[in-house]
This record gives C-alpha cells, sequence and structure tokens, in this order.
C-alpha cells in the first residue's frame, strides 16, 4: 500500500474541495503503477460533483483524462515498462469474458465496467481518480502516448477525443464526406480536426461569429451561424453527417433539414433536457437520429495513434492544483479555452 496526496470535493460546493491522503493498492501481476503528471477537467467530473448524494456519492476524487509515466510494474506486465508515457481514461476494468469485452468494446460491458472515480470496483471499493499524484491500474486499461504527442495535450484525448472519434469512425467519415459539427467548444473543437484529418469537408455550426478564425485553424473549410429559419433553410440538404457537440436543447427540427438523404444526426454533448422532433423531418430523407458514447480500449489506442500521426492537439489552459474550484466555474460559465489540464506537479 502507499499513501499518496489528492484532491477531493466532500460535497456539491465547489469550495469544499481540499488536499488528502489517499492509499493507493500494492501491484497485482498484471497491475501498472503510474505517477500522474497531468489530468484534465471534463463536464462529467463536475456534474459528479455537483450531483446530489443519492447518484454520485460524496467524498469524490475526480478525474478521467489521466496521463504520466509508468513508474512500476507487475510481474506479469508485458506491454508496459518503468519510464512509458501513458493514459488511462474513463474506464479501468471490465470483466473480460462477455461478448463486448471481447470485442474491445468495455463500455459496454455485461456486468458493467469500473469507471477511473467514484463508483465500486469488482472488490467493493470505490474508486479515486486522477486528482491524485499516482494510480494504479490493470495494465489492459492503460494506453500508450506516442512520443509525439504532448503529455499536457494528450490528457484531453482520454474523453473528449475518444467521444468525438468514436462516430466519426464508426459512421465511416473520410474523403467525400460533408461533415457540420455544432459547437466549437471543448469537444467540438476536437471533433473538427478529426473530421478534417479523416478527410471530410468540415462544416461548424455557430450561433456568433467570435470563433470564426479559430474553426479556419482547425481544419474547417466554412463557418455558419444559424440564428433563424431562414439559415436553417439555406443550409438544408447539405450534411451527411451531423455531430451535436453542444449540451443544449436544440430546435431539432431545424437541424434535421439539414442532413442529406441517408443522413446522420448524432449526438455528443447530452443534456438532462429532452430533445424533441417530428417524425416527418426525418421521413422524406429516411434520416437517422443516435447517440454516441465513448470508445474501447483498442479504439482509443487508434484514437492517440491517428492523432499524434496527424497532428490533432486540444488547445489547452494548465491550471494547477488549488485553481480546481474556479476553472469548475469557469467552464459552467463558458470561460474556457478550451481544456482545462491540471499540472499535477503542483500537489504537494
Amino acid at each position: 500500500m502507499r499513501e499518496v496526496q489528492a484532491l477531493q470535493a466532500d460535497h456539491s460546493d465547489f469550495k469544499s474541495f481540499h488536499h488528502t491522503t489517499i492509499v493507493r493498492r500494492d501491484l497485482r501481476a498484471d497491475d501498472v503503477a503510474i505517477d500522474v503528471k497531468y489530468c484534465g477537467i471534463c463536464h462529467s467530473d463536475i456534474a459528479q460533483v455537483e450531483g446530489i448524494d443519492d447518484v454520485f456519492k460524496h467524498p469524490i476524487i475526480p478525474g478521467h483524462e489521466i496521463t504520466g509515466i509508468v513508474s512500476a510494474i507487475g510481474s506479469e506486465v508485458k506491454d508496459f515498462k518503468v519510464g512509458d508515457r501513458v493514459g488511462v481514461g474513463c474506464f479501468i476494468d471490465s470483466c473480460g469474458k462477455c461478448k463486448y469485452c471481447l470485442a474491445g468494446q468495455e463500455q459496454f460491458c455485461e456486468k458493467g465496467y469500473v469507471s477511473v472515480f467514484n463508483t465500486p470496483d469488482y472488490d467493493g471499493k470505490v474508486t479515486e481518480g486522477g486528482y491524485s499524484q499516482s494510480l494504479v491500474v490493470k495494465d489492459h486499461f492503460v494506453l500508450h502516448i506516442p512520443d509525439t504527442l504532448n503529455l499536457a495535450e494528450a490528457a484531453p484525448l482520454l474523453c473528449a477525443g475518444i467521444t468525438t472519434y468514436n462516430p466519426l469512425v464508426r459512421y465511416h467519415i473520410g474523403k467525400g464526406s460533408k461533415v457540420a459539427i455544432i459547437g466549437l467548444g471543448g469537444l467540438g473543437h476536437i471533433a473538427v480536426q478529426f473530421a478534417n484529418k479523416l478527410g471530410a469537408e468540415v462544416t461548424v455550426l455557430g450561433h456568433s461569429d467570435s470563433k470564426r478564425a479559430e474553426a479556419d485553424q482547425f481544419g474547417a473549410t466554412s463557418y455558419e451561424i444559424l440564428r433563424k429559419d431562414e439559415d436553417f433553410d439555406r443550409l438544408a440538404g447539405q450534411f451527411d453527417f451531423i455531430l451535436n457537440t453542444a449540451a443544449i436543447k436544440l430546435n431539432l427540427d431545424n437541424y434535421l433539414k439539414l442532413l442529406t438523404v441517408n443522413g446522420t444526426f448524432c449526438f455528443v454533448g447530452l443534456t438532462m433536457e429532452e430533445q424533441q422532433f417530428n417524425l416527418f423531418s426525418i421521413f422524406n430523407k429516411q434520416g437517422t437520429i443516435t447517440v454516441s458514447n465513448v470508445g474501447g480500449i483498442p479504439m482509443t489506442q487508434d484514437m492517440l495513434n491517428f492523432a499524434a500521426a496527424h497532428d490533432v492537439k486540444p488547445q489547452i489552459e494548465m491550471i494547477g492544483i488549488d485553481d480546481v474550484p474556479t476553472a469548475y466555474q469557469r467552464i459552467i460559465d463558458s470561460d474556457v479555452h478550451y481544456r482545462f489540464v491540471i499540472d499535477m506537479k503542483t500537489l504537494k
């Protein structure tokens, strides 16, 4: 057992964050010990800290966009060595035996995957996430970070990256595809880069002109502002695939106008508000409305390799561990450019 420092929230008030000491388990034969260097901040971290106790239990040590360096390995670990650059994403265990695990889709494990933080593992201990100096993870759930990826910039790829890469690959986005991305935030700016590097013609759909230049820098072919019905009518039938990265309720019927015949509208920006649409908005084009989860371990490794090979880089703002409460509020206020990453050397 090893004691390490971590940042813990005792309840939903962000001011409840405080430094604490936790214990990481001794290495099992198939474990990898990781010195955490960076951890991204995601909306789902905030959702759990804000959540009520009968849904998300407190206290919580969040963090699921984790990059670091291997410090030790178990006796049976073959694919990692001390000093390797690695990452850990949304989950750290699954049954390994069901049809989904065997297919490399651990996110759909029939037993239920073990999240990297705030869920009971298979031994009953509640997991504690990446806002900590180190962690111990089964080797199957550890990912290699290619040498050409900056460790800090790689952190958001472990959630935001795979969240946007998965649907683009699953729906065969590539050369000749006309893709629209709704929103140019933490998810959207990565989605634009992936879609562009996959060969698609990419349009960003925004509500103001403020990010037009940045959309171009990320590889967007065009930037369209949609405010009135006439704006949607002008773009009707233009897109094979629309990826919604905005976590808001949409006038979905207007957006469905934009699809081509057999086009797909996919949600990755999630909100608890109901999304409503008229069936006839997709009937005349045989459209599809769907949602995408994160990807399994094999796809996540593919995503990291693709990002390294094609220079896909999340835009980050580095913060110290004591800046986390302020960063949480700034994310709620949409005041981040584009993802916060915690420099864990500031956790003493």
